[in-house]
């Protein structure tokens, strides 16, 4: 529906048309687009124009122009640690990391609302590192004017979840580095492995508490975890001792000090022999070789989300299959790549 009124009387309305604008030898477009606005500001522009009246909408009951129902949906569907930018541009809103941390998004309900029709939500992958600021996704409507009421479904799936999206800081925690192994322990070989760890943990914003090493002796393995717990860490990361030869007693040495293993394989390559277990509430991550070999495993995937507060379970691991296949590329260019995906 649209009506006539005198263009000083449209400041808060809505153009119901696009408006053209010629100037000899300069330019000749769009001044004006269908749905925009008008503004006090405007009212010259459309006057040297030529225009004194203009054809503005007039929305019907239960329909919203596509800017008011971006503003809506971007308000519902920004969870902690996300905030959109604004104001909306042809229906379109962009939403952003309000902080650094980790992104999670609710890809179910993600998956309804892009079922709703007439309206859609893209996004970034999920359990990827973002810096304050970066883009995580953008929503519009599709339409100029949209049902109120498939707006209000989509809000009501938003708010539901908490949020399709949010942005969840790591937590700085003091590792625990516990590196078993008789040919390590007795010095046959130089371990490889701390280096490795060391640079990964830092990179996100945790600190190395201590290392020690000990050799493939369950009952050693259990006291050194025993002594890390007693000087305060708060997450523990064992390296060697996780395949399936008589010698590999890591496990062993866990369970002994109380763990609790909740994982022992992963299918993700490299990574398929990981570990997670529980001491309380202190996770412990079981690195296998592969660690010092590859420059990415298993591991990057999981110690975000770990410092994230997540307690993993064999279900989110077993998810991890899809997309879990390391390309191995002659250039890694991890996280912009399908692993983890």
């Amino acid at each position: 529906m649209h009506k006539t009124v005198r263009v000083e009387n449209a400041v808060g309305l809505m153009l119901a048309h696009d408006i053209t604008e010629i100037r000899r030898g300069e330019f000749k477009g769009r001044a004006f687009k269908k749905g925009h606005r008008i503004e006090r500001a405007d009212i010259c522009h459309l006057q040297r124009l030529g225009k004194h009246h203009i054809y503005v909408l007039e929305p019907k009951d239960g329909v919203l122009h596509e800017n008011d129902a971006a503003v809506a949906l971007a308000d519902a569907f920004c969870g902690p640690g996300v905030a959109w930018d604004g104001p909306p541009r042809e229906g379109k809103i962009t939403l952003r990391a309000a902080r650094k941390g980790l992104l999670k998004v609710d890809i179910d309900a993600l998956l309804q609302v892009n079922l709703l029709g007439d309206i859609m939500c893209a996004s970034r992958h999920e359990n990827v590192l973002v810096q304050e600021k970066e883009i995580l996704a953008a929503t519009r409507s599709i339409p100029l004017m949209i049902s109120a009421g498939v707006v209000d479904n989509a809000v009501h799936i938003a708010e539901a979840s908490g949020g399709l999206f949010r942005v969840t800081p790591l937590k700085q925690a003091d590792v625990g580095v516990l590196i078993t192994g008789n040919e390590v322990y007795n010095r046959l070989i130089e371990d490889q492995f701390e280096p490795v760890i060391r640079k990964k943990i830092e990179a996100l914003g945790s600190e190395i508490l201590d290392v020690t090493i000990a050799p493939d002796d369950a009952g050693m393995i259990r006291a050194e975890t025993e002594r890390l717990l007693s000087m305060g860490a708060d997450l523990i990361l064992t390296t060697g001792g996780m395949s399936v030869d008589p010698d590999d007693v890591t496990r062993a040495g866990i369970r002994e000090a109380g763990g609790e293993i909740t994982i022992y394989g992963a299918p993700v390559l490299p990574g398929a022999m990981f570990m997670i277990a529980y001491i309380g509430d202190i996770p412990v991550l079981g690195i296998p070789a592969c660690g010092i070999y590859h420059d990415i495993t298993i591991l990057d995937l999981v110690l975000p989300q770990v410092l994230a507060g997540e307690i993993l379970r064999r279900e989110a691991l077993a998810r991890q299959g899809y997309g879990g296949l390391c390309l191995h590329c002659s250039e890694c260019r991890f996280p912009v790549c399908p692993l983890g995906k």
